[in-house]
């Protein structure tokens, strides 16, 4: 697409004309457009690899056939991809009646497409597994410690219900600190390798949840370790009297009936489903057998629970999804009981409770109102604060943080004790978060924030004109305060950001536009391509060109200029943040910084303030953004052009709702992403 419609609003009017009488166009006039704007870099004769060809595109037909590339010709239209600098200028009027037109296509090749998703069935991940068989048996303590739970809290500070977070809150480090070590937890018991996060996604995708025979057997041996761990007794087992406790005064010959009637409803929490008689009676007889071999009642229950929670009933986590029948007609599966456990571990990282299964048992959950009920008393609920645990420090790549070592002859106030700043930087960005979701603010706050919650080092972290603070280990005491200086606030501007995207010694502003490329746009660069030169004397002092004009020379090379064009705007304007997020005007050379672009081809920007300010102006973008981000964490998959309308739908009723989190979350559990089908609930 090299030149576009300069010259061709009477065609478009004509196209949608065509289009609001028939779906299709006898006579398409996109096709001649195609051939006067596009055609002469877009044709399969002599292109460079990976580039798009259109040449064989004869009407609407064609491209209705085609879904998916109709997404990305909206997607390069919607990011200023095309047509390139190089060539004639697009108005913008001119653009987005092409990509109105094209969205228009899309909507109806979209509804032509038969649904075909495939089931995607993945096991719990190591924190689910924890949590699942905490809820399940109601463990006061942890089942084994989670390294990858950034944020430990305090004094039960997080109480959502309240629907205001405290002024003061006090947290630890798990990954940074002790308090991991010191966490009252089942002795004896030793998790599964952790899980670790998919590029671009969460530790929830399906493709890296697989079972290997050696998991298996780890699987297995865990089951016996929890209930045999010295530390799972009366005192921290909920369930054990009615579980576990052997009966006073019955005859030996009335425990098989006592096993089953325990065991029944065991199961159907266990396996997120009302067991059927088959899988009972084998459970029971298990445990039959154990009596008869001499086994005390105690202890046959352990057994019989240790294979529940070994068995793959319980830790693989099955989506039923929309399917068509022969006539193309959507069949969805009503399994109520699936849809139960995808809520309950997309909000909770656990199983679902008594109330999500007794609806659906009823056969009531998919009913619009009362899943968005249960979506409202869910998020008043404590155990969101799993979700807080995992979801924002994925989403932010956190764990970077972990690894970051900033030069000590550089940044000597990074450092102190045996412990590093990494311990307080961290902790910012997740208070916000969880701020946003119990005060059920704008997600806008995440891209400028009017508030912050600051440790007394991070108070004068942010502060040049003060010395930093050391505070070491332990506990860490975090104050709201207001953020006045909009260089401060928000997600990407905030320290622990900063030093995560650098090097140890100098700032990396490739890296850190890539991180909000993928972030906050969801928009991931591609890899680079293997044969990319590095760049020359980026580091030496005496060449006098300025660093962001020696990164210019990425786009020199056109395998890489599409991408750079992209990725390193939004990289440079947070070049005033050095390697540990000091605020700074110019290089330790002397060279002042220069942090002015342009976001999306179409909004100027001379420093990160003006940037932020070009971010709002398009708050659906990151509102659709966080939507997928949300929809991948939720559904272990990577989202594809067949979620674009359910996407835009999302987008669409959170605006109305003043981009509220709790209420995106809420658009995002009715969606039919969420579903898996185009027809997911009954609304009356």
């Amino acid at each position: 697409m090299s030149r576009l419609f300069k010259n061709s609003l009477v065609n478009l009017i004509t196209i949608f004309a065509c289009l609001s009488a028939a779906p299709l166009l006898a006579n398409s006039a996109i096709k001649n457009l195609l051939e006067q704007h596009c055609l002469s870099c877009h044709r399969g004769n002599d292109r460079e690899p990976g580039a798009v060809d259109l040449s064989w595109i004869r009407n609407d037909n064609s491209l209705i056939a085609e879904p998916e590339l109709l997404q990305q010709m909206v997607d390069v239209l919607n990011d200023r991809i095309m047509p390139p600098e190089e060539a004639s200028e697009l108005s913008v009027r001119d653009r987005n009646v092409f990509a109105n037109l094209l969205r228009s296509l899309r909507v109806a090749a979209l509804e032509r497409a038969p649904v075909q998703l495939t089931p995607l069935v993945r096991r719990m991940t190591r924190f689910q597994y924890n949590n699942a068989v905490k809820d399940l048996l109601q463990l006061n303590v942890e089942v084994f410690t989670l390294p990858e739970r950034m944020m430990r809290e305090y004094l039960n500070y997080y109480q959502p219900s309240t629907g205001k977070m405290p002024d003061s809150v006090r947290v630890g480090s798990r990954p940074l600190g002790k308090s991991q070590l010191i966490e009252p937890r089942l002795g004896g018991v030793a998790a599964f390798p952790q899980d670790l996060r998919a590029e671009h996604g969460y530790d929830t995708q399906a493709d890296h949840l697989t079972m290997s025979p050696l998991l298996l057997e780890s699987f297995m041996q865990l089951g016996m370790s929890i209930v045999n761990s010295p530390d799972f007794h009366e005192g921290t087992v909920g369930v054990w009297q009615e579980l576990f406790a052997a009966p006073a005064d019955v005859d030996a010959s009335d425990l098989p009936e006592i096993i089953q009637n325990r065991l029944q409803q065991f199961l159907t929490r266990a396996f997120r489903v009302t067991v059927d008689k088959a899988t009972l009676q084998r459970y029971s007889a298990f445990g039959v057998v154990q009596l008869e071999r001499g086994g005390n009642f105690t202890q046959t229950m352990k057994s019989a629970v240790a294979a529940a929670i070994a068995s793959p009933q319980f830790f693989y986590l099955g989506q039923h999804v929309g399917r068509s029948d022969k006539g193309g007609k959507i069949a969805v599966d009503d399994s109520e009981f699936a849809l139960a456990s995808k809520l309950s571990f997309f909000l909770w990282g656990s199983i679902p409770d008594d109330e999500l299964l007794r609806l659906a048992t009823a056969g009531e959950l998919h009913r619009q109102e009362v899943l968005s009920a249960q979506v409202s008393r869910m998020l008043d609920n404590e155990l969101t604060k799993r979700f807080c645990d995992s979801f924002p420090a994925q989403w932010l790549q956190l764990e970077k943080i972990v690894s970051a070592t900033p030069d000590k002859t550089l940044f000597p106030e990074y450092y102190f004790l045996k412990y590093n700043a990494g311990m307080n930087l961290m902790a910012e960005p997740l208070l916000l978060f969880e701020t946003v979701l119990v005060e059920d603010l704008s997600i806008l706050q995440f891209i400028d924030s009017d508030f912050s919650y600051r440790s007394p080092m991070l108070t004068t972290w942010y502060d040049a004109a003060n010395p930093v603070a050391f505070h070491g280990p332990g506990e860490l005491v975090f104050k709201r305060v207001p953020v006045t200086d909009r260089r401060q606030g928000g997600i990407f501007t905030n320290a622990a950001i900063m030093t995560m995207t650098s090097r140890s010694d100098q700032t990396q502003p490739i890296t850190r536009g890539a991180w909000i490329a993928t972030a906050i746009l969801n928009d991931p660069p591609e890899p680079p391509p293997a044969d990319v030169p590095l760049l020359k004397n980026v580091d030496d002092p005496a060449d006098e060109l300025s660093i962001k004009e020696k990164f210019a020379s990425h786009q020199e090379n056109a395998s890489c200029a599409s991408c750079h064009r992209k990725i390193d705007p939004l990289g440079f304007v947070l070049e005033n943040y050095n390697p540990v997020g000091f605020w700074r005007d110019e290089y330790r050379d002397g060279k002042p910084v220069e942090s002015n672009g342009v976001l999306l081809g179409q909004y100027a920007f001379s420093d990160v303030v003006e940037f932020k300010d070009a971010l709002l102006q398009e708050k659906d973008r990151f509102t659709a953004a966080l939507a997928k981000h949300l929809l991948t964490y939720a559904l272990g998959r990577k989202m594809d052009y067949r979620d674009a309308l359910a996407v835009e739908a999302i987008v669409k009723a959170t605006a109305k709702s003043e981009y509220r989190l709790r209420a995106l979350l809420r658009e995002v559990v009715l969606s039919d992403a969420f579903h898996g089908s185009k027809r997911k609930l009954v609304s009356k």
